[in-house]
């Protein structure tokens, strides 16, 4: 799920630092970043993997790294790109369907200024996702471990997209092709284009308000069933000591090849901050996934995957660069589908997450 400028100026303004690049003296610039994490499972699974719809913090049990990556940036007034290669635990896991070298690659994308007068851009390459407010990069994130939502919508995408940026900054706009719903390479017997759409309005530098969509096939055309994905999201800095996220996603699926009927699914979640003072914060979390047909998360059970979980975190800025955060989270699902030590089901989930996250 993508993350951009909005979710940078939000970090700002609670005092964080969001490492941004700078291309005042040099087009080119290289920077990095690396997060370590120590998670621990209540329910002790016994692969050591966590929940299989968890794809971020998801070993337990163990020192790992979760993301780790070094980034080139180029910026000049009519011509950009960016180039990042990554490793960790959370890409093992994302990227475990691409081939060979495309499983390391965070970033990859060049694009061209297209008017003279305004800021249109056409780019193309792989991105970070255009959906959600919730990014990979933990650091720029409220919460330290990712939403249900977002681990189960793209975190990234490949394609070409149509932006622009009205000058005074307060609308973004976006038109994309797309190779698929996390996709760098096309599901094999696929032929048929995806698109989205991204529409971010920013009235002031306190709100800003995202509705983002996806349209697309994921499947074989030989089992084509179209998917319709919103996403509404808005940003709300109420003081400097608090802030408040507010999203919600709704998707449609066909049943099946040619059928009118959908399967839907949808999740609500609610993020609240509150600053002590400049270096330490901390984030309570609400959240509620339902997919009863398992479009996106299959539970095999017999209402689905309806899922309740809060979460509530402590964030300590160590310098402009670090951050140390622990998280406490429960989940809880209408039915049995966490598995146990023992490899039995129960229908709750606890974790405690600790980071150190450093920008380079």
């Amino acid at each position: 799920m993508k993350k951009s400028l909005i979710v940078c100026a939000a970090i700002l303004a609670t005092g964080y630092v969001c490492a941004q690049d700078s291309t005042k003296h040099n087009p080119l610039t290289i920077g990095g970043y690396v997060e370590a994490y120590y998670s621990y499972d209540f329910n002790r699974p016994a692969n050591n993997n966590k929940s299989y719809f968890l794809y971020s913090h998801n070993r337990n049990n163990e020192v790992n790294l979760n993301l780790g990556f070094v980034k080139a940036a180029y910026n000049m007034d009519k011509v950009r790109a960016n180039l990042s290669l990554a490793v960790g635990s959370y890409i093992n896991a994302n990227y475990a369907a691409e081939p060979g070298v495309l499983r390391n690659i965070y970033e990859a994308n060049a694009g061209v200024k297209i008017s003279k007068t305004g800021n249109l851009w056409i780019d193309a390459g792989i991105f970070p996702s255009h959906i959600g407010f919730e990014s990979a990069i933990s650091k720029d994130c409220w919460t330290l471990t990712r939403s249900i939502p977002a681990e189960n919508s793209p975190y990234f995408e490949s394609g070409a997209k149509m932006s622009y940026t009205s000058n005074n900054d307060k609308w973004f706009l976006s038109a994309m092709y797309l190779n698929g719903w996390q996709r760098i390479t096309r599901v094999n017997g696929n032929t048929t284009p995806a698109f989205g759409t991204q529409v971010t309005y920013k009235p002031s530098d306190k709100v800003a308000l995202n509705y983002s969509t996806f349209i697309g096939n994921d499947k074989p055309d030989s089992i084509k069933q179209m998917r319709y994905f919103h996403n509404f999201y808005g940003i709300f800095q109420v003081s400097k000591q608090l802030g408040i996220i507010a999203g919600f996603d709704y998707g449609m699926e066909q049943k099946a090849k040619g059928s009118s009927r959908m399967n839907n699914w949808y999740s609500p979640v609610v993020m609240l901050r509150i600053n002590a003072d400049d270096k330490n914060a901390l984030a309570i979390r609400g959240e509620y996934y339902s997919d009863a047909n398992g479009v996106i998360v299959a539970s095999g059970t017999a209402n689905g995957f309806k899922t309740f979980g809060w979460s509530i975190n402590y964030d300590r800025l160590i310098a402009g660069n670090a951050v140390w955060r622990t998280e406490y989270r429960i989940l809880k699902g209408q039915d049995k589908y966490f598995a146990r030590a023992d490899n039995s089901l129960t229908g709750v989930n606890g974790f405690i997450t600790t980071s150190l996250a450093v920008n380079l």
